[in-house]
């Protein structure tokens, strides 16, 4: 006979069934289930009776009952109205129910208040934009402990000439102290993830460096865009002309600077390079000071990225 295929269901509604609750895979649920993994996170976090601690996907609570014995107050934003009801399920009637406030909604879109730590197993799937909402959030937070995807962690703490090194190495490194802290493998999870996992903590640099981070991920968008050839090359692209070129016409406007004749603005941005002995570096083995001395020549010449 036949076999009779089950029906194909969409990735919107692919749920795994795991004692009583649907995980949705949407949503990157993958509940971290290793009570030993969980304590050492939050060990590592430093944890202080004093602290408001942010969780993000606190899922089903595993990790923010522990955070909840050790600190002030527990911030938790769930995206998944089910596991909300489940986590006040699970700490109704117990102390802890003064000490935890539930934000309902996407932490990307979200108003984040004070804390003074965080401390998650985060949905993968937003792990760069959250990353950055996070080190660009005023005030300052003390401490970030996270779980990321392997490959992504090690693309945080990579340096320069490692094959991982890219825009995210540099630009998350020019904004905190990165390190790596412990591998987590895939059987710690329920339902396991098809990839491996690593623990990551996050110090911001406070005070923060004294650099438009605009302007600074716009430079390091153009050099990484081709990381393996020399800056030279990358700023010749037509359409990296055209933009910088837009954007120095307005600094000109607004500064009420003329024009030279016969201006192009490739002329100006080779000087730029060449200031910063740049026009034959490739990004992959810049550092953070030669993309700081990069941008100081730019702007210094009226060249903008934001």
């Amino acid at each position: 006979m036949p076999k009779i295929k089950a029906e194909k269901k969409s990735r919107v509604h692919e749920k795994v069934a795991r004692q009583g609750i649907l995980f949705n895979k949407d949503f990157g649920q993958h509940i971290l289930k290793n009570p030993l993994i969980i304590q050492s996170m939050v060990d590592k976090a430093a944890v202080r009776p004093t602290d408001v601690v942010l969780e993000i996907g606190p899922g089903t609570g595993n990790m923010t009952v522990k955070l909840l014995e050790r600190c002030k107050k527990v911030i938790a934003c769930e995206i998944d109205v089910r596991l909300v009801a489940e986590l006040q399920k699970r700490i109704q009637g117990t102390p802890f129910k003064t000490k935890l406030d539930i934000i309902v909604g996407d932490v990307l879109k979200a108003n984040l208040p004070f804390f003074d730590l965080c401390v998650a197993n985060i949905p993968y799937q937003i792990s760069s934009p959250l990353v950055f909402k996070l080190l660009l959030h005023r005030p300052t937070f003390r401490c970030a402990v996270l779980m990321f995807q392997k490959e992504f962690a090690d693309r945080l703490v990579a340096k320069p000439g490692n094959s991982l090194y890219c825009r995210l190495s540099v630009n998350t490194q020019l904004l905190a102290r990165v390190d790596l802290l412990m591998k987590v493998g895939k059987n710690n999870f329920r339902p396991p993830p098809k990839v491996e996992s690593s623990v990551v903590r996050l110090e911001p640099k406070n005070p923060p460096p004294p650099i438009n981070y605009q302007e600074w991920d716009g430079l390091t968008r153009i050099a990484f865009g081709r990381k393996n050839k020399t800056l030279s090359a990358a700023f010749k692209q037509t359409a990296v002309v055209s933009l910088l070129e837009k954007n120095y016409r307005i600094h000109c406007s607004l500064h009420n600077k003329p024009l030279e004749e016969n201006f192009k603005i490739k002329d100006l941005i080779n000087q730029a390079l060449e200031n910063a002995d740049a026009l034959n570096k490739r990004a992959r083995l810049m550092d953070m000071d030669d993309f700081i001395s990069l941008l100081h020549n730019f702007n210094a010449l009226g060249i903008h990225f934001a």
